[in-house]
C-alpha cells in the first residue's frame, strides 16, 4: 500500500522541491492533500500529475473560481485548513510537509500532527513563536519531527543519538547574503533589487530580504535553541559565502562534527522523507567539491555591518512571547521596504530600535499559551507600529 502524503504550501519553493522529490518515487507514495494560497494553476497541474483529490485554496476568491471551473471533476476543494479533521478522520498520513509562509501556518501545523507519523516543518514562524505548543502535540501523538532548514537539518544529522549535555557549541553558517563584502559606507545606497539577489539560494522576496539583513539567521538561532533544547550561549553564527558547510557541532570530547552539501533544498527534503528508511532510492550525489572545501572562508559576523544579530541578546532560554513580537516587527518593516516606502538603512534601523522598545521587551516575561496569544500579540504590535505613520 502506498504511503499517504500531504504538502501544505505545495506551490511555493519548498513545496515544489518536495513535489520534485516525490516524482522519483511515485510507486511508494500517494499525495493525498495539496494546498496553496492563490496559485491555482500550479496547484491543479500538480493535482493532475499526482491524481490528488483533496485541494485547499486559502484565498476565497480563487477558491470560488476553482470550484466553479472544475465542478465536473473529481477534485474536492476546501477554503481553509479546518477541513483537515474531516479529510483525515479515517486516514493516517505517513508524511506531511508544512511549507506555509507566516504565522498562519501554525494552525494547520498543530492540526495535522495528530494524523501524521512524520512531519517536516519549514514554517519558520511556527517553530520560533510556538515551539512549546508544537512540541506538546508531537509528544501527545508520538509524531516524528524532522527540520528541513539546511542548518537545522545538518544539526539534526550531526546530533542524532547524541545527548545535548555532550555539546559544547553549535555554529550555524550564513552566506552573508548579497552585502557580506559591502563597505558599511555603501549601505546607504543599497536598492531593493540588490537586496533580492541572493548569491546562493533562490527564495521568496521576504526571506531573501531577511537573509540580506541576517535577520533570517537570528530566527534560525532561535529555531536551533528551540528544536535542540540548547542554550543560546552555546550557539554562534559564522559567515560562509559558499553555503557548502551548514553547521558545525563541537563536543566536549575535543572533536568537531561538520556536514557538507550543495545549496539544494531537495537534499534536506529528501532526507526528511527517508530518514528512517534503509531502502530509500539512491539519488545521484555530486562529487566532493575540493575547491570549496579548501576555501570554506568562515568568519564571525561583523555586528557593525549586520547589527540585527545583536537582538539575540534580548532572549533568554525560556520560551517567551517576545519571539512573536520580533517576527511581527520584522514582517511589518520588510513589507514597507518591499513597497519602497523605506530604504534599506531605514529598514534595519527601524527593526533594531523598535525591537528594543520597553513596551515590546516586556513580552520576554511571558510564555505563549495558545494560538490566540500569538494573534493578540501580533495585533497589538501592528497597532503600535502603525501609529508611527510609516
Amino acid at each position: 500500500m502506498k504511503k499517504k502524503i500531504a504538502i501544505l504550501g505545495s506551490t511555493g519553493s519548498i513545496g515544489k522541491n518536495t513535489i520534485d522529490v516525490f516524482k522519483k518515487d511515485k510507486k511508494n507514495f500517494k499525495i493525498f492533500i495539496l494546498s496553496t494560497n492563490k496559485n491555482v494553476n500550479t496547484l491543479i497541474k500538480q493535482a493532475k500529475e499526482f491524481k490528488v483529490k483533496y485541494l485547499i485554496i486559502n484565498d476565497y476568491v480563487e477558491f470560488i473560481k476553482a470550484r466553479k471551473i472544475y465542478k465536473n471533476t473529481s477534485f474536492k476543494f476546501y477554503n481553509n485548513f479546518h477541513c483537515l479533521d474531516k479529510i483525515l478522520n479515517k486516514n493516517k498520513l505517513y508524511y506531511a510537509m508544512i511549507s506555509l509562509v507566516g504565522i498562519d501556518g501554525l494552525y494547520p501545523t498543530l492540526k495535522i500532527i495528530k494524523y501524521c507519523k512524520n512531519v517536516a516543518i519549514a514554517n519558520k514562524e511556527s517553530l520560533i513563536c510556538a515551539w512549546n505548543l508544537i512540541k506538546k502535540e508531537l509528544f501527545k501523538y508520538s509524531t516524528n519531527f524532522i527540520p528541513v532548514d539546511s542548518e537545522h537539518f545538518s544539526i539534526f544529522c550531526l546530533t542524532k543519538n547524541l545527548d545535548t549535555t555532550n555539546i559544547k557549541k553549535i555554529y550555524i553558517t550564513a552566506s552573508g547574503g548579497p552585502f557580506l563584502n559591502h563597505r558599511i559606507s555603501d549601505f546607504k545606497n543599497i536598492t531593493l533589487n540588490q537586496s533580492l539577489k541572493h548569491p546562493s539560494w533562490k527564495m521568496g522576496k521576504k526571506i531573501t530580504v531577511d537573509s540580506s539583513t541576517l535577520m533570517n539567521k537570528v530566527f534560525e538561532v532561535i529555531e536551533a535553541k528551540n528544536i535542540f533544547n540548547i542554550s543560546f550561549k552555546k550557539i554562534s553564527i559564522l559567515t560562509h559565502p559558499n553555503s557548502y558547510l551548514h553547521a558545525i557541532v563541537q563536543l566536549y570530547d575535543g572533536t568537531f562534527r561538520i556536514l557538507l552539501h550543495n545549496p539544494d533544498m531537495k537534499i534536506p527534503i529528501r532526507n526528511s522523507i527517508y530518514f528512517r528508511d534503509n531502502n530509500y532510492p539512491k539519488f545521484i550525489s555530486s562529487k566532493l567539491n575540493l575547491k570549496l572545501l579548501n576555501n570554506l572562508n568562515l568568519n564571525f559576523v561583523d555586528a557593525k555591518k549586520f547589527p540585527l544579530v545583536k537582538l539575540l541578546k534580548n532572549f533568554n532560554d525560556n520560551s517567551s512571547q517576545y519571539a512573536t513580537v520580533l517576527i511581527t516587527i520584522n514582517d511589518y518593516f520588510v513589507s514597507k521596504f518591499l513597497e519602497k516606502k523605506i530604504n534599506y538603512l531605514k529598514l534595519v534601523k527601524l527593526i533594531e530600535s523598535q525591537a528594543n522598545r520597553k513596551i515590546f521587551l516586556r513580552f520576554k516575561k511571558n510564555s505563549v499559551k495558545n494560538i490566540d496569544d500569538i494573534k493578540n500579540i501580533r495585533k497589538y504590535v501592528y497597532s503600535k507600529l502603525q501609529s508611527l505613520g510609516i
